[in-house]
């Protein structure tokens, strides 16, 4: 799989907001006044589209997963940058949080 297209109403916005959480420099290139590829460390690329937004069109269920060796940290990180988190930590292996346009995603121990 080469990457995954996330509808989002800002390109700029999410750029940011996304290189914050993943703690990654927001120097990429924005393509087509649309697109800003997120190159995940040896995983699928993550492509934000401010194109495709509509507000039918964000995940009302996660269609990935981030990964994370340390659960109860990532869900102590995510609330320090303040995410709107829409589980608590489930099962001591997962938990969901919403980005600013709200499309829901997951954090997973694996």
């Amino acid at each position: 799989m080469g990457g995954i297209f996330i509808p989002v109403r800002s390109i700029e916005q999410a750029r940011d907001w996304y290189c914050g959480i993943l703690g990654v420099p927001a120097d990429g290139e924005i393509l087509f006044g649309h697109l800003y590829i997120l190159p995940m460390n040896g995983g699928t690329d993550l492509i934000l589209d401010s194109k495709i937004y509509t507000g039918d069109n964000v995940f009302k269920a996660p269609a990935f997963q981030f990964k994370t060796n340390d659960i109860k940290e990532a869900y102590a990180y995510m609330k320090s940058k303040q995410v709107e988190l829409t589980t608590e930590i489930m099962y001591d292996q997962w938990f969901n949080f919403k980005d600013p346009d709200g499309n829901q995603l997951m954090i997973c121990k694996c």
